[in-house]
């Protein structure tokens, strides 16, 4: 299936926006001439329909008439704004993408007088294609507009359908926020090798290249994580230690207090959008 020639318009060119139109005109799934994008910085626009020879504008309420479908890819502390700003200037029947973080479908929806609303949780690896969503389409979402939002997100990775909202506040202390539990481990590993005494680009080479190889061995093992860790680890030696002295330390129980506080924290940003 194809958008058969409809226009999609992006509410906000940033970081996400940006590798979703790149990710789209890669797969080919929209040409350039279906795509406007709209954002305050015009400099920014300039960059955009140079690079992609896509449609620009700075004003969202041009950009959202333009379109058959908005995705809407602002920060969350405009979303207010942005949405009282496009209020009554969406079609009702237009699909509307959401990755915006900590904002309902449900004050997306009285807010723009339209039901038809998706609303998703991306991660950071999506502006490399490698990312992962978790999303989900209000009643409304008619058929083909839910397979024209699982091509929308698709342009950031693979991707998870949940039927029930409550999901994505989950998904957003797991997987949305996941990055950063992954960088400061390795900021961590990366530091224990330099204070025994690796040069720093060699400690940064070595838990990169440890961790990225670790995550393909384990997808294509198809292994529960205790089996591979087992694996690794045998009776009284080096890894056991380390190990020992890791749970000793609580690594379970302070990832998982970390993931839970990230899960009230979104919770909470999404009553306070209500």
């Amino acid at each position: 299936m194809t958008f058969n020639g409809d226009s999609v318009a992006f509410i906000g060119a940033g970081v996400m926006g940006e590798a979703m139109i790149k990710g789209l005109l890669h797969q080919q799934v929209l040409a350039p001439d279906n795509i406007t994008a709209s954002d305050p910085r015009a400099e920014h626009l300039d960059a955009l329909r140079q690079r992609y020879g896509i449609h620009t504008t700075t004003d969202n309420v041009a950009a959202a008439e333009a379109g058959d479908a908005l995705v809407l890819s602002v920060k969350p502390q405009v979303m207010g704004k942005v949405l009282s700003e496009l209020s009554g200037h969406v079609d009702s029947i237009a699909l509307i993408v959401s990755i915006v973080a900590g904002v309902e479908s449900k004050t997306i929806s009285e807010s723009l007088r339209n039901g038809r609303v998706v609303r998703s949780m991306p991660n950071t690896p999506g502006q490399i294609g490698r990312g992962i969503t978790v999303w989900t389409a209000a009643p409304q979402v008619a058929d083909i507009q839910r397979q024209q939002a699982e091509m929308l997100l698709g342009a950031l990775g693979d991707q998870i359908y949940a039927n029930d909202e409550s999901f994505l506040d989950m998904a957003t202390a797991l997987s949305g926020s996941g990055p950063a539990y992954v960088f400061m481990f390795m900021e961590a590993l990366i530091d224990a090798g330099v204070h025994m005494g690796f040069a720093r680009r060699d400690a940064e080479k070595l838990v990169t290249q440890t961790l990225l190889g670790s995550v393909q061995y384990a997808q294509q093992s198809g292994l529960h994580p205790a089996q591979l860790r087992n694996q690794v680890t045998s009776p009284g030696g080096t890894t056991a230690a380390a190990l020992h002295e890791m749970e000793k330390g609580g690594l379970r129980t302070v990832l998982s207090e970390g993931v839970w506080a990230a899960y009230r924290r979104s919770q909470a940003l999404g009553a306070k959008s209500d």
